[in-house]
């Protein structure tokens, strides 16, 4: 039993092997002729002599002439005054105001008409009021996805009411408050 414990602990490593203790005995594979190794030196006189002086680019040489007797057709161009890696100022775009365009979906379907005025950048008011709560549901899960995948926001303006602004389009106060007098006032 003890050597059957004491090899499964030499295969799992846990233990010491008497196998590989004696590498030494067996016979010289060079056959007894050992090679003299010479050591590298690190002198300096051993590395190659690097010049003190960076090189200096030279003309270019040309197999051809150039056409014109003129001078060569390389020349040096001129650094301009604004450095490209300075960041430059440039003013903002101002956000433009937009008169929104009303919608009121009936149906899945009219999702369409929404899409294509935000694409168009042109801000949109969606009036849930005549569509059913799953109806709503699917619309504002579909819309708020449009807004995240084009880039804008949506905004709810009242209970049933929502406004969807492209990037750049600034609906103002007084258009807001003429959506909400529409949707109300109906």
């Amino acid at each position: 039993m003890t050597t059957v414990w004491r090899r499964t602990m030499v295969y799992l490593g846990l233990g010491p092997d008497d196998e590989y203790d004696d590498y030494g005995t067996q016979g010289d594979l060079s056959g007894g002729v050992a090679e003299p190794v010479t050591p590298i030196s690190r002198s300096a006189a051993a590395r190659p002599a690097v010049a003190a002086q960076a090189q200096r680019p030279q003309a270019p040489i040309y197999s051809t002439p150039p056409e014109s007797g003129d001078g060569p057709a390389v020349r040096p161009v001129p650094i301009t005054a604004e450095d490209p890696s300075k960041p430059r100022v440039r003013a903002v775009p101002q956000r433009s105001n937009a008169r929104a365009h009303l919608v009121t979906p009936t149906s899945f379907g009219m999702v369409q008409e929404v899409a294509d005025k935000f694409k168009a950048g042109q801000a949109v008011a969606v009036d849930m009021g005549e569509a059913d709560r799953e109806l709503s549901r699917r619309l504002i899960d579909f819309l708020s996805g449009m807004c995240y995948g084009i880039g804008g926001e949506m905004e709810k303006i009242e209970n049933g009411l929502f406004l969807l602004s492209p990037i750049g389009v600034e609906v103002p106060a007084d258009e807001r408050r003429r959506l909400l007098n529409s949707v109300l006032g109906d």
